[in-house]
């Protein structure tokens, strides 16, 4: 038997993502949980397994595609079918049912459908998939007069995931066509009309050519003009991710168009009716709600600012952002506008302590990590936050709620070929440094390597970015939303420091801290960085109070 192995749910937010590697070939014999391919999402490089085992008789998608979640990559024949032939493709096949047809010899005249209805039907924009309300049409795939059939692609649509076709819902001859390329379009939208059934005329073959006669038993029905649109496919030919496991919204279809016209998931809206049947009121009243909750939300977003011609000052090289910058780029973005930021900074004396590091750093070695100042703060970071649990949160405006969370995972930023990456480490404050030590090794490593599985990358509380590798005294980090706070560290220094009547050299390890200003008040921010100076500089506080 003949099934399709697709791209599984990736993730919170991940749609897809772009094939790094196939890792297996046409005829190769696979087994359930095997690799098939490594794809590269907006936070990680992850293996896609098999879910079936048997053997790979078609693989639709090659290095550098750009696909989704719910998308067919391979065709696996199984169960008892392995030793029998893959069907042919469907170009043979039809070729197949025409040499098995009875056979006649025609004259020169040309072979004319036969004529159906030739009223004008409208094509409107189905329905694009999960958040998305339209596109940008590319390219226009057909002309007036044309003859389309059922599926052929009418318009290139470019959507924020995908550049998508737009099928013919039926078969036809093109009557108007009411859009052009550049032009911004959502769904509902009327983009051409096509009279359905136009006679297409053929070529006319050779005297003495055979050709099959079609059974009129077999004739394709008429569609009627109210046939729902198939589902949009991509440009590769690949099925779009489905909605997921929703139930069908119970509303007419005339109302789910007057949702998508004013902006509404009708999967979103709760029915008051019977049988929870949705009504225009209900519509109306999510979308008043909608609109509350923007309004007192900040904006999401600002407008680029148009750049100016830069060759004009000489040569200029462009060259497109990685998932990985993308993503960073919008999520910084996003915290920066929307989080009012407060960075209060601070100098820890670690000479002690860079004593203490030396010393039980052979030890934390032949554990298999490396006893660095970043998991030393792992440790007294996650001190603090039991301490000071406004830290360990999170702010849902929506509800005006904060969220205290009972469990402590700090994300460490990464410097990587492809960008910052924060991968987490989990329950910090039940390990112990040897351990925190030995896994921030190995998860920094993962990240160089591009190991990083999308578990690696989510569900942090706080986070810590460490550039004292790279130098610099102070700086002013962005919050990982939708955490409230972040701790920045820089390149710890010696300086003189008047002790007993006299100057002393002393190791000071520059801290930044930003934070919630919306959650975390000034003083409980400066709290918060003098605890963690104290824990350092006197690490008998971590035992008492930590």
């Amino acid at each position: 038997m003949a099934i399709e192995l697709k791209i599984p749910e990736l993730g919170d937010n991940v749609s897809g993502g772009t094939v790094a590697s196939v890792l297996v070939a046409v005829g190769d014999t696979i087994a359930k949980d095997q690799p098939l391919v490594e794809l590269e999402t907006e936070k990680a490089v992850l293996e896609v397994p098999a879910d079936k085992g048997g053997i790979v008789k078609e693989i639709r998608i090659k290095s550098g595609d750009d696909i989704q979640v719910g998308q067919t990559i391979v065709i696996l024949q199984t169960g008892g079918d392995e030793g029998k032939p893959a069907p042919p493709p469907a170009e043979e096949k039809a070729t197949i049912e025409q040499k098995q047809q009875p056979k006649e010899h025609v004259d020169s005249e040309p072979a004319v459908a036969p004529a159906g209805n030739s009223t004008a039907k409208d094509v409107m924009i189905p329905e694009l998939g999960e958040n998305v309300t339209g596109g940008t049409v590319a390219n226009v795939l057909v002309a007036v007069g044309d003859n389309v059939e059922k599926d052929q692609g009418l318009v290139e649509l470019e959507t924020e995931k995908a550049v998508l076709e737009v099928p013919a819902p039926f078969g036809g001859s093109v009557a108007e066509i009411l859009v052009k390329s550049g032009d911004e379009i959502t769904i509902g939208q009327l983009i051409m009309r096509i009279k359905a059934g136009e006679p297409a005329l053929t070529a006319a073959p050779e005297k003495g050519t055979i050709l099959a006669e079609q059974p009129a038993a077999e004739q394709p029905a008429p569609e009627p003009a109210s046939a729902p649109l198939p589902a949009l496919q991509p440009t590769a030919g690949k099925d779009l991710a489905p909605r997921g496991a929703r139930q069908p919204a119970a509303a007419a279809p005339s109302l789910r168009r007057f949702a998508r016209e004013i902006g509404v998931d009708i999967y979103d809206v709760s029915g008051t009716g019977q049988g929870n049947r949705i009504s225009i009121d209900d519509v109306k009243a999510f979308s008043k709600s909608l609109h509350q909750q923007r309004s007192a939300a900040p904006s999401q977003s600002i407008a680029a600012t148009p750049l100016p011609d830069f060759t004009k000052g000489g040569p200029v090289e462009r060259e497109s952002m990685s998932k990985v910058r993308t993503r960073t780029a919008t999520h910084l973005s996003s915290a920066w506008s929307n989080i009012p930021h407060v960075t209060q900074f601070d100098k820890a004396d670690i000479t002690e302590m860079e004593k203490l590091r030396k010393q039980y750093g052979p030890k934390t070695q032949e554990a298999g990590g490396k006893l660095t100042m970043t998991a030393i703060l792992l440790k007294v970071a996650a001190s603090a936050l039991k301490v000071f649990p406004q830290f360990n949160a999170s702010i849902d405006m929506a509800n005006n709620e904060i969220i205290y969370k009972k469990y402590i995972n700090i994300g460490v930023a990464v410097d990587t070929d492809r960008g910052l990456l924060v991968p987490v480490i989990r329950d910090v404050g039940q390990k112990n440094l040897t351990d925190l030590a030995v896994e921030l090794t190995h998860i920094a490593q993962k990240a160089r390597d591009r190991k990083l599985t999308l578990d690696d990358m989510q569900g942090g509380n706080f986070t810590i970015s460490n550039l004292g590798g790279i130098g610099g005294t102070y700086f002013t980090p962005i919050i990982n939303a939708p955490e409230v706070a972040i701790l920045g560290v820089s390149r710890g220094a010696y300086e003189p420091v008047y002790q007993e009547g006299a100057f002393v050299p002393r190791l000071k390890l520059p801290l930044s801290l930003s934070y919630d200003h919306r959650v975390i008040d000034g003083a409980d921010g400066a709290r918060f960085i003098r605890w963690i100076v104290e824990a350092l500089e006197q690490p008998f506080a971590l035992i008492l109070e930590g």
